[in-house]
């Protein structure tokens, strides 16, 4: 744990439920003070926060639709009133429209690109220049085995996921000079409750034979939050059992 980490908050995208609630917690673990944002379900966000205090770190949940410019920038002025900077960014907010591509609707379509690399782009860009002043952030942006592989229905959602490994990649080599780091993780199956219905035949086709945990996808973004991983940057680590 950094001795640092008190004074570095984390943003956490869509960290009411799944891989980004296991996120928060080992953000909280490390010792970073964590904001839980959530664009609908209030409650969850607070029962995250809620785990968080009582295991003695600290949280406060954030409710904006990351999707929304305007809202996004309004929500972060706020959020930095705090003297201390956000120095860690988990970009894990994404929802799927599935739909085969001839019948995937414009709204289908926009509603994911918007959430999932618009997400990106309306946390990320106001966030940079306070990294830039310390010297030091942490950029994960969460992708998917989608954008690495493909996947029947997901022409959307693949798309997105892998406009994220460009935007990851590319941010990385701007950045690196600043002691900034921005990496992606892309899990593969991962028992979630969008997750819930996948098919025993599925989980056969990993090697591993088994669906992923939130916990252990959390347990890289924490390595990638770490000062233990200041020399990683513009990679993409799958936790996917071997599926790729």
């Amino acid at each position: 744990m950094s001795n640092h980490a008190s004074e570095r908050r984390a943003l956490v995208t869509g960290g009411s439920r799944g891989i980004g609630a296991a996120v928060c917690a080992e953000l909280a673990r490390m010792g970073h003070p964590v904001i839980v944002n959530f664009q609908r379900n209030a409650e969850a966000a607070e029962e995250v926060v809620a785990q968080i205090r009582a295991a003695g770190g600290e949280a406060e949940a954030a409710g904006f639709d990351v999707a929304d410019t305007t809202a996004t920038k309004a929500a972060l002025d706020k959020l930095l009133e705090d003297s201390r900077p956000i120095s860690i960014i988990v970009n894990n907010a994404g929802i799927v429209r599935d739909a085969p591509l001839p019948a995937m609707s414009s709204e289908q379509w926009n509603e994911v690109i918007k959430t999932s690399l618009g997400g990106f782009f309306n946390v990320t860009q106001p966030l940079l220049m306070q990294m830039v002043a310390k010297r030091w952030g942490r950029i994960i942006n969460m992708s998917s085995v989608s954008a690495l592989k493909g996947n029947r229905g997901q022409t959307n959602y693949a798309a997105a996921k892998a406009g994220i490994l460009g935007a990851t990649r590319s941010l990385a080599i701007e950045m690196a000079k600043r002691k900034i780091t921005v990496n992606a993780v892309a899990p593969g199956l991962i028992e979630t409750d969008m997750t819930s219905d996948v098919p025993d035949f599925v989980q056969k086709m990993i090697p591993m034979q088994r669906m992923g945990k939130s916990e252990e996808v959390a347990a890289v973004v924490g390595f990638l939050a770490s000062d233990a991983a200041s020399y990683v940057t513009g990679q993409v680590i799958g936790v996917d059992g071997g599926f790729l």
